[in-house]
């Protein structure tokens, strides 16, 4: 491992003594030509018979070791053996000698010399030559683990799939061109392949990938370095990516380490796996992307101009940006692709400026309405595709669940792509990922893992439907699809399309920033193509129908259905799934709950055998003849202890009372309980004494029968989590989903009614009406054209208002006011500690918070759990990151036994 100093380190006494010659420290003047030449000189000058040698050429690598403590998330130095000379290129696999044991690692690039003075490990072996890791992917992984006070190495599990050696053997696919699409105008091209990794490593250190755009025709400049001293960034403060602290200066992202240094330090492990200090190295640049604010430096065009979308030269760019002249390829690719952006006034300007390799950053509202092609919205990801794939570079698009990933493939045809998905085995996911990787695609398209897909030169990222908490990773840090693809663009320099048909809060922020520009059809075509909604509560319909007030499918949903079905398949949504999810009194409308006791395990004896009547399945051994005694062999000595050794009779088992919640899976089960699974086919109300329930809510397997029981002579189709169906055909039919399980049907459903709309709009989350309206837009925009909508909430709520104008705009922007009056994300920046209370307490102790920052409890959430919430204004959200990560550096140091998971901005704050 690395020394930051000349004195020796006491952990070094445990090491052989190296020779004097190796031991000799360079001379005055010699500088870092002395050091360097002492890395590789040190392992030739010690080597013994057998030893190995360091190699001769750039013979430190640098590894970044695959281990989740956070006080080791740093790059460590390792000597390259000759024997590994060729194999060891930057980005490979690599196995190294870490703390006394094997670990896998990266290798993120080799180095004449270390900074390091004494002793360096030899890397172990290199598990595969393939350069896996990219530098562009390296700087995203830092910088998201940077914005979410993660690891490197958390982040990079996440983004760098298993090796499945097999298919790294296989044999490389020649980069395919895709075929015209358009009106004769267009070739679509996929990007160059990419360079491969020389065999022997270069005498100088690697050049930053080139970002090429048509009209720098170089690659583009480092933000840090680009962006002028003294620069001011309008509105930075209320960006959802803030870059730079109150007094304007930049600050670095990097999280501070529990011990002091000055950079992030880099060290490897002595051969003896005893872990030393670190010696201050950074190969990844960690201020390389401003973490609240991507791409804060970048003037957008005249915002005056509300009609074209723009896109500047390069993201890095200090002068007010000036609008190249469009080309005659931004024109073709107009005229090849623009069908299906005709009806946004600005959809030729973007795909201009994707195919002239600008990078404009949109927010996107598509338009409704599904045809006999299917919704609308993948024909237009499929367009700004092939504009980009035009202009040589490649598109990541990133959407919800597999679903949405059929439908891009099918728009996409036969252009060159790949899909990834998690239903694919590991070898077709890895070999597909291998294609992006070696340049011979240049589309990827998949859920969230695809947002690090290595695709070379990056000139767009799509995310569909970001409000979907699909796009919310669940493994540490936590990230989001939005934030990695904004961050992914900032750094490579491409355009970004945030896409859906309603719109969340954070995008809104990226519009009233500035950041990104508005995407929004004309108001004629959304009129044209958006659903006839009609709320079931309004005054018409209650003076028609009193009982509507308090039914669950009046007369009005009745109607829908009925003519509907006519026509064509409808849609049912039902928000909660299952048979009878809640069940209560069927006279004083009590809470349903089990009141029997939870099955337990008894203390074992003082022999460590269970104690009788333990609880079924449980084997009490004990004499032959005589059942239920224990200790017995049925030799003489287990007679005699039988007779010495009195035996108690079990005792009851006492404790709290299960009071689960009651649900009935079918009409003729028994209720049984959610939590402990217990058949309560006993139960009694504790209130009144009644034994009859009644359904507190209805699922959608209820909902299906009770449809099929009305109308006996149509198929029911049921969608959910038992099985979700992907499309259905244009015959009429009833269809019965839950939110997010709506089959694209073949020409769109004639009508549709969307259930208990209280279920939605009453959950205790902030993202509730939101949400609401989010789940609604969806279902509704799979109607036809003018198709007729029953919604079943009250008409004055603002999220069923925004749905009977087909206006989400204003909903979100109306949405991003309230909760920046309320001090609510993404207005300001918020972190969750959940934990056991004292190692909350702790963390809050140990971590040096930045000013203003506001502690909301801890308070109890679940079990022994307790979670305290930290609030700050949006432009120190960097310095928030870097203060939980350093708390959470020291625990690990200390080897706190506890621990205290941190998220950033989560969806579940309330």
């Amino acid at each position: 491992m690395t020394e930051p100093t000349r004195a020796p380190h006491p952990q070094e006494a445990l090491l052989p003594a190296p020779p004097a010659a190796a031991r000799r420290p360079a001379g005055r003047g010699q500088g870092a030509s002395a050091r360097g030449r002492g890395a590789a000189g040190q392992a030739r000058a010690g080597a013994s018979k057998g030893a190995r040698e360091a190699a001769q050429n750039l013979p430190v690598a640098r590894v970044v070791v695959d281990t989740p403590l956070p006080h080791l998330d740093r790059l460590f130095d390792y000597l390259v053996p000759t024997t590994l000379d060729a194999e060891a290129v930057p980005g490979c696999r690599v196995r190294v000698r870490f703390a006394g044991q094997l670990a896998d690692g990266y290798l993120l690039e080799r180095l004449p010399a270390s900074e390091h003075e004494g002793r360096l490990s030899f890397l172990e072996r290199v598990i595969s030559p393939e350069p896996v890791l990219t530098p562009d992917i390296a700087r995203l992984a830092r910088a998201v683990a940077d914005r979410y006070a993660g690891t490197l190495s958390d982040v990079l599990r996440l983004a760098v799939p298993p090796r499945h050696a097999r298919v790294e053997g296989e044999a490389r696919t020649p980069a395919r061109r895709a075929d015209s699409t358009g009106d004769g105008d267009v070739s679509p091209a996929a990007p160059e392949p990419a360079t491969e990794p020389a065999t022997e490593p270069a005498t100088e250190p690697a050049a930053e990938p080139v970002r090429a755009t048509a009209d720098t025709g170089g690659p583009c400049a480092h933000p840090a370095e680009a962006a002028e001293p003294g620069q001011e960034v309008p509105l930075e403060d209320a960006t959802p990516h803030d870059a730079t602290p109150e007094d304007g200066a930049p600050q670095d992202p990097t999280p501070q380490d529990p011990t002091p240094h000055d950079a992030t330090p880099h060290d490897a492990t002595p051969e003896d796996g005893a872990l030393q200090d670190p010696t201050p190295h950074d190969a990844i640049p960690h201020d390389a992307t401003p973490q609240d604010s991507p791409l804060v430096d970048a003037a957008l065009e005249d915002a005056a101009d509300t009609a074209t979308v723009r896109g500047e030269t390069t993201p890095h760019q200090t002068a007010p940006y000036q609008a190249a002249p469009h080309g005659e390829a931004g024109r073709r690719a107009a005229r090849a692709y623009g069908d299906a952006w005709r009806a946004y006034p600005a959809g030729a300007s973007f795909l201009e400026a994707l195919a002239e390799g600008r990078a404009p950053r949109a927010v996107w509202t598509a338009l409704p309405g599904t045809d006999a092609e299917g919704p609308s919205w993948p024909r237009a990801i499929a367009a700004a595709a092939r504009a980009t794939l035009d202009g040589g570079r490649g598109v990541v698009v990133v959407v919800p669940d597999g679903k949405d990933v059929a439908l891009v493939t099918a728009a996409l045809g036969e252009t060159p792509h790949v899909a990834i998905t998690a239903d694919l085995g590991p070898a077709e996911r890895y070999r597909r990922w291998l294609k992006a990787l070696r340049g011979e695609i240049g589309i990827v398209v998949g859920n969230r893992p695809a947002a690090y897909a290595p695709v070379a030169r990056l000139g767009l990222a799509v995310v569909w439907d970001d409000g979907d908490d699909l796009h919310a990773e669940r493994h540490a840090p936590y990230p989001h699809t939005r934030e990695v693809l904004g961050l992914r663009a900032h750094q490579a320099g491409a355009g970004l399309l945030v896409g859906g048909y309603a719109r969340t809060a954070e995008a809104t922020a990226l519009v009233e920033t500035g950041w990104a520009a508005p995407l929004v059809p004309d108001r004629t075509a959304v009129r044209a193509r958006a659903p006839r909604v009609r709320p079931a509560g309004d005054d018409a319909e209650l003076a028609r129908d009193q009982a509507a007030r308090a039914a669950r499918l009046p007369s009005l949903a009745w109607r829908a259905l009925r003519e509907g079905l006519e026509h064509g398949p409808v849609l049912v949504q039902v928000p909660r799934r299952g048979y009878l999810p809640a069940l209560a009194c069927r006279h004083c409308r009590a809470p349903a709950r089990c009141s029997g006791l939870p099955p337990a395990r008894p203390a074992p004896d003082a022999r460590g055998n269970a104690a009788p009547g333990s609880g079924p399945g449980v084997h009490q051994p004990g004499v032959p003849g005589v059942p239920g005694v224990p200790g017995g062999t049925g030799q003489a000595g287990g007679r005699a202890r039988l007779l010495a050794e009195p035996v108690s009779a079990p005792s009851p088992i006492t404790g709290p009372v299960c009071s689960g919640p009651l649900a009935l899976r079918g009409g003729h089960a028994v209720p049984y309980c959610r939590w402990c699974g217990r058949i309560a086919g006993d139960w009694r109300c504790p209130s009144c004494g009644g034994t009859g329930v009644r359904a507190v809510i209805v699922g959608a397997r209820r909902t299906a029968e009770e449809l099929g029981r009305a109308f006996p002579s149509v198929a029911v189709r049921t969608s959910g989590r038992d099985g979700v169906l992907a499309t259905v055909s244009g015959a009429p039919a009833l269809v019965v989903a839950t939110p997010g399980a709506e089959p694209v049907p073949d020409g769109g459903y004639a009508a549709a009614v969307l259930l208990d709309g209280w279920a939605l709009l009453g959950r205790p989350d902030l993202r509730a009406a939101e949400e609401a309206l989010r789940r609604w837009t969806n279902a509704a925009a799979l109607l036809r054209p003018a198709g007729e909508l029953v919604v079943l909430a009250d008409a004055a709520v603002p999220a069923v208002q925004a749905l009977l104008r087909w206006d989400p705009v204003t909903f979100a922007e109306r949405e991003l006011d309230e909760r920046a009056e309320l001090g609510f994300p993404p207005a300001v920046r918020m972190a969750t500690l959940t934990g056991p209370a004292a190692a909350v307490r702790e963390t809050l102790a140990d971590a040096g918070l930045p000013p203003g920052a506001q502690v909301l409890g801890p308070v109890p959430v679940e079990g022994e759990l307790e979670r305290a919430m930290i609030r700050v204004p949006r432009h120190l959200g960097s310095a928030l990151a870097r203060a939980l990560k350093g708390a959470s550096g020291v625990r690990s140091a200390r080897k706190a036994p506890d621990v205290v998971r941190v998220n950033i901005d989560p969806l579940d704050l309330i």
